[in-house]
């Protein structure tokens, strides 16, 4: 049986773009980042999906919180800062003012209204962690982060993933549609032709994929050449990342977790890139190398050979994928065959067509 891509509304239509955020990004956990980014009381990041700005924050009793960052007085955005720490959240426009935990604390000139502060804290949204990432959920009636990611804690817990601290983070703003950027990750059919150096490194039709599951899709890729990590010669300047198996070390798992995390374990690091929509054509892109503290630590350590090598990679990745949307976007554009080799992209089309299909149900 052929399997086809996705017509081009998928990638091209407004609406399509705003009803799978909805479905996709607000009725599922999202990863927004690391929890050891607030390690402190007050410490925040600002997260935004298609227009929406969250706030995660640490609050004082050491739970991590996320509120819409948006004023219950007259819907101000508050917070602008992209990180920092805060004693309290305050509106610049009037001067509401909210505690960490989203309760309002004071409301100026609003003595002698029929008010009452109780009635107005600030729109939360759920929060749950997993081995040192930090996932919201903005959707009602969420189920467990645990039933989302399924067996992924049990399969990844060798690389101890909570231990491992960023040492670098690059932004990326892509002229692409978000499932492009995901199709384009979970294969290396184009590596031959895209990525010279990265193509020394391993075979690219040697991936060791496992059978798509309704929420990830992913695999296994060895080296060849005696590589030993992915660096522009190969060479592994770390110490391999403790816990990991013999087997372990000698490759590098690739797997996307929808909606938005791209997560890449390395013999030695972790790469995780974030994908936030913008616009139907457009996706900003969040990418982090993670190390162990104890390599952290020592006198000379050394990253660039890892960064400079996958942000080059990643610079090939988003220009074919951007000449990806721009070739959709033709009014010739048809559906074409996917190969026997791209079995994880058909699965992922496949969970974009469930999720339309029950948006279908719903709105009939």
């Amino acid at each position: 049986m052929s399997f086809r891509t996705l017509p081009a509304r998928y990638y091209t239509d407004p609406e399509v773009f705003r009803e799978e955020i909805e479905s996709f990004y607000f009725g599922s956990w999202i990863c927004a980042g690391r929890e050891a980014a607030i390690p402190n009381a007050g410490d925040y990041f600002l997260r935004e999906i298609a227009g929406e700005s969250l706030i995660v924050v640490r609050d004082g009793a050491g739970g991590v919180r996320a509120h819409y960052n948006v004023c219950r007085h007259r819907g101000t955005r508050m917070c602008t800062s992209p990180e920092g720490n805060l004693e309290r959240i305050q509106c610049p426009y009037h001067g509401w003012t909210y505690g960490l935990d989203g309760r309002l604390l004071g409301a100026p000139h609003m003595d002698g209204a029929d008010f009452s502060r109780e009635d107005y804290p600030l729109h939360s949204v759920e929060t749950a962690l997993w081995d040192g990432h930090l996932f919201l959920h903005l959707g009602r009636d969420a189920e467990s982060l645990s039933r989302q990611l399924g067996d992924l804690p049990e399969k990844f817990a060798p690389w101890r993933m909570q231990e491992l601290r960023l040492f670098r983070r690059i932004e990326y703003e892509v002229k692409a549609n978000w499932k492009l950027l995901v199709l384009n990750y979970n294969e290396c059919l184009h590596c031959p032709f895209v990525h010279p150096v990265l193509n020394r490194l391993t075979d690219y039709a040697g991936a060791d994929n496992e059978p798509p599951a309704p929420t990830y899709i992913g695999g296994a890729m060895g080296f060849r050449g005696g590589a030993q990590t992915m660096t522009a010669d190969g060479k592994r300047r770390r110490d391999h990342l403790p816990g990991l198996s013999e087997e372990e070390r000698r490759k590098v798992l690739y797997y996307a977790i929808y909606p938005n995390l791209l997560l890449s374990l390395h013999p030695d690091y972790m790469m995780v890139h974030t994908l936030w929509p913008q616009a139907v054509d457009r996706t900003k892109i969040v990418c982090e190398w993670h190390f162990h503290p104890t390599e952290l630590a020592k006198p000379g350590f050394f990253a660039d050979d890892a960064i400079e090598f996958w942000d080059a990679t990643n610079r090939e990745d988003w220009r074919i994928s951007e000449l990806a949307q721009a070739g959709i976007q033709s009014r010739v554009y048809s559906p074409g065959p996917y190969s026997a080799r791209e079995g994880l992209l058909h699965a992922f089309d496949d969970v974009v067509l469930q999720h339309d299909l029950r948006r279908t149900r719903n709105h009939g």
